[in-house]
Protein backbone atom coordinates (compact mmCIF):
# COMPACT_ATOMS: atom_id res chain seq x y z
CA UNK A 1 0.00 0.00 0.00
CA UNK A 2 1.13 3.63 -1.39
CA UNK A 3 2.04 6.40 1.23
CA UNK A 4 -0.66 8.21 -0.57
CA UNK A 5 -3.35 5.60 -0.03
CA UNK A 6 -2.43 4.94 3.37
CA UNK A 7 -2.46 9.19 4.05
CA UNK A 8 -5.91 8.86 2.58
CA UNK A 9 -7.49 5.82 4.64
CA UNK A 10 -6.07 7.73 7.85
CA UNK A 11 -7.32 10.99 6.79
CA UNK A 12 -11.10 9.31 6.52
CA UNK A 13 -10.62 7.60 9.84
CA UNK A 14 -9.54 10.73 11.29
CA UNK A 15 -12.85 12.55 10.08
CA UNK A 16 -14.99 9.38 11.07
CA UNK A 17 -13.90 9.18 14.64
CA UNK A 18 -13.73 13.00 15.37
CA UNK A 19 -15.53 13.84 18.68
CA UNK A 20 -15.56 9.84 19.42
CA UNK A 21 -14.01 9.78 23.14
CA UNK A 22 -15.62 6.30 24.16
CA UNK A 23 -15.49 3.63 21.86
CA UNK A 24 -14.87 -0.57 21.82
CA UNK A 25 -12.73 -2.99 20.12
CA UNK A 26 -14.34 -6.65 18.90
CA UNK A 27 -13.22 -9.61 16.87
CA UNK A 28 -14.65 -9.90 13.68
CA UNK A 29 -12.81 -12.83 12.68
CA UNK A 30 -14.67 -15.95 12.05
CA UNK A 31 -17.98 -14.24 10.74
CA UNK A 32 -19.30 -15.25 7.50
CA UNK A 33 -21.02 -12.67 4.89
CA UNK A 34 -24.25 -13.49 6.33
CA UNK A 35 -23.42 -13.21 10.05
CA UNK A 36 -21.41 -10.30 9.65
CA UNK A 37 -24.23 -8.43 7.66
CA UNK A 38 -26.78 -9.43 9.80
CA UNK A 39 -24.47 -8.03 12.98
CA UNK A 40 -23.72 -4.69 11.45
CA UNK A 41 -27.84 -4.77 10.61
CA UNK A 42 -28.47 -5.41 13.96
CA UNK A 43 -25.63 -2.63 15.78
CA UNK A 44 -27.18 -0.31 13.40
CA UNK A 45 -30.12 -0.19 14.67
CA UNK A 46 -29.01 0.35 17.72
CA UNK A 47 -27.40 3.38 16.44
CA UNK A 48 -23.53 1.76 16.78
CA UNK A 49 -21.01 2.02 14.64
CA UNK A 50 -18.59 -0.33 12.85
CA UNK A 51 -15.96 0.00 11.66
CA UNK A 52 -13.06 -2.87 10.61
CA UNK A 53 -9.44 -1.54 10.46
CA UNK A 54 -6.08 -2.16 10.31
CA UNK A 55 -3.88 -1.98 14.15
CA UNK A 56 -1.13 0.59 12.47
CA UNK A 57 -3.23 2.73 10.43
CA UNK A 58 -5.60 3.08 13.43
CA UNK A 59 -3.46 3.99 15.81
CA UNK A 60 -1.50 6.61 13.80
CA UNK A 61 -4.91 8.19 13.09
CA UNK A 62 -5.65 8.42 16.61
CA UNK A 63 -2.54 9.26 17.91
CA UNK A 64 -3.14 11.97 20.54
CA UNK A 65 -6.55 11.38 20.81
CA UNK A 66 -8.11 9.83 23.73
CA UNK A 67 -8.78 6.56 21.81
CA UNK A 68 -5.26 6.43 21.53
CA UNK A 69 -5.85 3.92 24.44
CA UNK A 70 -8.11 1.27 22.81
CA UNK A 71 -4.52 0.34 20.60
CA UNK A 72 -2.37 -0.51 23.06
CA UNK A 73 -1.05 -4.09 23.30
CA UNK A 74 -3.78 -4.78 20.69
CA UNK A 75 -2.91 -7.39 18.26
CA UNK A 76 -4.41 -9.37 14.94
CA UNK A 77 -7.87 -8.20 12.84
CA UNK A 78 -9.92 -6.09 14.91
CA UNK A 79 -12.95 -3.93 14.62
CA UNK A 80 -14.39 -0.26 15.98
CA UNK A 81 -17.32 0.08 17.48
CA UNK A 82 -18.50 3.36 19.24
CA UNK A 83 -21.91 4.91 19.79
CA UNK A 84 -25.11 4.32 21.51
CA UNK A 85 -25.95 6.15 24.49
CA UNK A 86 -22.98 6.09 26.31
CA UNK A 87 -20.40 3.96 27.06
CA UNK A 88 -21.94 1.68 29.46
CA UNK A 89 -24.82 0.95 27.14
CA UNK A 90 -22.53 0.29 24.24
CA UNK A 91 -20.95 -2.19 26.51
CA UNK A 92 -24.19 -3.85 27.54
CA UNK A 93 -24.60 -4.46 23.80
CA UNK A 94 -21.81 -5.31 22.51
CA UNK A 95 -21.59 -7.95 25.58
CA UNK A 96 -25.28 -8.87 24.49
CA UNK A 97 -23.92 -10.34 21.12
CA UNK A 98 -20.81 -11.64 21.64
CA UNK A 99 -22.92 -14.21 24.40
CA UNK A 100 -25.65 -14.65 20.94
CA UNK A 101 -24.32 -18.31 19.61
CA UNK A 102 -25.70 -16.88 16.49
CA UNK A 103 -22.78 -14.61 15.95
CA UNK A 104 -20.25 -16.81 17.43
CA UNK A 105 -16.89 -16.14 17.03
CA UNK A 106 -17.54 -12.40 17.70
CA UNK A 107 -15.95 -11.53 20.72
CA UNK A 108 -14.71 -8.24 22.88
CA UNK A 109 -11.58 -7.27 22.94
CA UNK A 110 -11.34 -4.19 24.52
CA UNK A 111 -11.84 -0.53 24.70
CA UNK A 112 -11.41 2.88 26.01
CA UNK A 113 -13.49 4.63 28.48
CA UNK A 114 -12.60 8.60 29.57
CA UNK A 115 -8.73 8.09 27.68
CA UNK A 116 -8.19 4.49 30.46
CA UNK A 117 -7.79 1.79 27.99
CA UNK A 118 -10.22 -1.29 29.19
CA UNK A 119 -9.42 -5.23 28.45
CA UNK A 120 -12.15 -7.64 27.59
CA UNK A 121 -12.98 -8.51 31.23
CA UNK A 122 -13.43 -4.92 32.24
CA UNK A 123 -15.89 -4.65 28.84
CA UNK A 124 -17.70 -7.75 30.93
CA UNK A 125 -17.30 -5.42 33.93
CA UNK A 126 -18.73 -2.08 32.43
CA UNK A 127 -22.13 -4.15 30.74
CA UNK A 128 -22.97 -4.33 34.45
CA UNK A 129 -23.45 -0.72 35.30
CA UNK A 130 -26.15 0.91 35.03
CA UNK A 131 -26.61 3.00 32.14
CA UNK A 132 -27.52 6.35 31.95
CA UNK A 133 -30.93 6.17 31.15
CA UNK A 134 -30.89 3.84 34.29
CA UNK A 135 -29.16 6.19 36.36
CA UNK A 136 -31.28 9.12 35.76
CA UNK A 137 -34.33 6.93 36.68
CA UNK A 138 -32.57 6.09 40.09
CA UNK A 139 -31.82 9.46 41.11
CA UNK A 140 -35.17 10.90 40.08
CA UNK A 141 -36.54 8.32 42.28
CA UNK A 142 -34.33 9.26 44.72
CA UNK A 143 -35.32 12.85 44.31
CA UNK A 144 -39.33 12.40 44.33
CA UNK A 145 -38.89 10.03 47.39
CA UNK A 146 -38.43 12.44 49.83
CA UNK A 147 -41.35 15.04 47.84
CA UNK A 148 -43.16 12.52 47.99
CA UNK A 149 -43.26 11.19 51.92
CA UNK A 150 -43.35 14.90 53.00
CA UNK A 151 -46.64 15.05 50.92
CA UNK A 152 -47.82 12.34 52.52
CA UNK A 153 -47.07 13.49 55.97
CA UNK A 154 -48.74 16.91 55.14
CA UNK A 155 -51.92 15.17 53.45
CA UNK A 156 -52.56 12.68 56.69
CA UNK A 157 -51.89 16.12 59.28
CA UNK A 158 -54.68 17.53 57.23
CA UNK A 159 -57.29 15.17 57.21
CA UNK A 160 -57.07 14.65 61.10
CA UNK A 161 -57.06 18.51 61.55
CA UNK A 162 -60.61 18.59 59.14
CA UNK A 163 -61.76 15.64 60.99
CA UNK A 164 -61.79 17.80 64.36
CA UNK A 165 -63.11 20.75 62.65
CA UNK A 166 -66.18 18.51 61.16
CA UNK A 167 -66.32 17.06 65.33
CA UNK A 168 -66.13 20.31 66.68
CA UNK A 169 -68.58 21.73 64.05
CA UNK A 170 -71.25 19.11 65.05
CA UNK A 171 -70.72 19.40 68.44
CA UNK A 172 -68.62 16.94 69.76
CA UNK A 173 -65.18 16.94 70.90
CA UNK A 174 -62.26 15.13 69.44
CA UNK A 175 -62.53 12.22 71.50
CA UNK A 176 -66.49 11.63 70.93
CA UNK A 177 -67.90 12.95 73.24
CA UNK A 178 -70.91 15.69 72.74
CA UNK A 179 -69.64 19.15 74.03
CA UNK A 180 -70.95 21.18 76.76
CA UNK A 181 -71.40 17.76 78.84
CA UNK A 182 -73.36 14.88 79.14
CA UNK A 183 -77.26 15.58 78.83
CA UNK A 184 -79.64 13.07 79.56
CA UNK A 185 -81.59 11.27 76.29
CA UNK A 186 -84.27 13.70 76.18
CA UNK A 187 -81.63 17.08 76.39
CA UNK A 188 -82.63 17.66 79.58
CA UNK A 189 -78.99 18.02 81.95
CA UNK A 190 -78.11 14.61 83.27
CA UNK A 191 -78.50 14.39 86.84
CA UNK A 192 -76.76 15.63 89.49
CA UNK A 193 -73.86 13.60 91.21
CA UNK A 194 -74.43 11.44 94.33
CA UNK A 195 -71.38 13.99 96.01
CA UNK A 196 -74.02 16.81 94.76
CA UNK A 197 -77.73 15.14 96.44
CA UNK A 198 -75.65 14.25 99.99
CA UNK A 199 -74.15 18.23 100.33
CA UNK A 200 -75.77 19.55 102.95
CA UNK A 201 -78.51 22.56 102.51
CA UNK A 202 -78.42 25.70 104.77
CA UNK A 203 -80.92 27.50 106.60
Amino acid sequence: MSKFVKSLIMDDLRQRLDGVENALLVSVAGLNAIKNNKLRMALKSKNISLLVIKNSLARRAVEGTPLAAAFEQMEGALALVWGSEDIVSLAKEITRFTDDKQFEPFTARGGVMDGARLTAAQVKEVSKWPSREEQLSILLGQILSPGAMLASQLTSAGGALASQIKQKGEGEDPGGEPAGGAREPGGAPAAATATDAAAPTTT
